[in-house]
């Protein structure tokens, strides 16, 4: 209910200007819970102008929820981690130990092909600044800024088409038919154009399941990652396992990120910013649980729980688990979605949102010309 001025301080603000800019003039009491640890409150009162909003109020969702974050930070599970982190740092440097050995010392391809697919390894991004670039930019190759940029972007406006950067693969492929208007990206400044180009990828995406597509002006790997794999990749003895040595590399990847897009793609999407009186029924209603047994937990790594890694993304994912049926109940409660399908199911949502799309795009007016080959690739019915 509290007004405050910013703008001085925005580029220094930890999660980004994109935040700030995108929820500028409304009230964001419940993103700033959801994003920032209780200690954060202290520095507020430098920025506080002094005024208040007119007839302040927030809904009775919003009054449960800050009750639930305010129980949880009571209960500490924000800062209990167990040993999660601590077990995944030495598995870690296991494969990364057994993917130097077998590049260096072994003759074997199928050991060297199976260490090389766990040499790529996403890393949790609450591990200290350190840690983030050490096992992110120089082991993975994924450049922890940009990660935070796009990442931080995609929490405060989940599926917003023209806010949420993890939705714009234009020209390749889209999730709604919405972008046949050529939206504009507020997160890259740029329209998307729906042109010839778009149309074409578009429809060829009926048959292909979702990938991601590069960031621009963003480091996507360091010098030191592009060194060690090119010294790992030159000790292979010929170009048959060198190629498959890449193959495995980004194959591994791609595993995760299907995980991603199955969490989204099929969710409800919308144009626009996003919103701050309605944060937990926009992430509910944007995001998609797998459901799976305590067992298959190290598979997903807690994106299974998306829902409530979205109403609580500083929750230590060893945690998830205990606090979803909490989420679930209070959606029951309040009448909102609490969107759940088995790992296939999810699949099949996400491949026939992208296929449908595709679809519309072949019979808007002046198609692609169609031939035999792009007739095949495309048969449906």
């Amino acid at each position: 209910g509290k007004i405050y001025n910013v703008t001085n301080w925005a580029n220094h603000h930890p999660g980004g200007v994109t935040p700030l800019l995108n929820l500028a003039g409304q009230d964001v009491t419940d993103a700033f819970l959801a994003l920032h640890p209780s200690s954060a409150w202290k520095y507020l009162d430098q920025f506080f102008t002094g005024y208040h909003l007119q007839d302040y109020n927030f809904s009775e969702t919003s009054k449960d929820y800050r009750k639930l974050v305010s129980e949880f930070t009571k209960l500490g599970l924000y800062e209990k981690k167990g040993h999660v982190v601590m077990i995944l740092m030495i598995l870690i440097s296991i494969m990364i130990f057994m993917s130097v050995y077998g590049v260096l010392f072994s003759n074997n391809f199928w050991f060297i092909l199976l260490v090389v697919g766990h040499y790529q390894v996403m890393i949790n991004p609450k591990f200290n600044r350190f840690a983030q670039f050490l096992s992110g930019n120089c082991i993975a190759g994924i450049s922890i800024a940009w990660w935070k940029w796009t990442h931080n972007a995609h929490h405060i406006a989940v599926n917003s088409l023209d806010f949420d950067p993890d939705l714009q693969h234009m020209p390749f492929f889209v999730v709604s038919t919405k972008f046949f208007s050529s939206l504009t990206s507020s997160f890259y400044d740029r329209k998307m154009n729906f042109d010839s180009i778009s149309r074409f990828w578009s429809v060829s995406a009926s048959d292909i399941l979702p990938c991601n597509v590069l960031c621009k002006n963003q480091p996507l790997c360091s010098i030191i990652y592009v060194v060690v794999f090119k010294e790992k990749f030159s000790y292979l003895p010929n170009w048959y396992e060198r190629i498959s040595f890449v193959v495995a590399s980004f194959a591994v990847t791609g595993i995760q990120h299907v995980q991603f897009c199955l969490n989204h793609f099929s969710s409800n999407h919308y144009v626009g910013p996003p919103s701050g009186s309605d944060w937990f029924e926009k992430q509910t209603s944007g995001t998609l649980d797998i459901d799976c047994p305590p067992w298959m937990d190290w598979f997903f790594g807690g994106l299974q729980f998306q829902v409530a890694h979205h109403l609580f993304p500083r929750m230590p994912r060893c945690h998830l688990r205990k606090i979803s049926p909490l989420v679930k109940e209070l959606c029951k409660k309040h009448n909102l979605p609490y969107n759940c399908a088995s790992f296939w199911k999810a699949n099949a949502l996400t491949f026939n949102t992208l296929r449908n799309a595709a679809l519309q795009a072949r019979d808007l007016s002046n198609p692609v010309p169609k031939n035999l080959v792009w007739e095949a690739v495309n048969t449906h019915g």
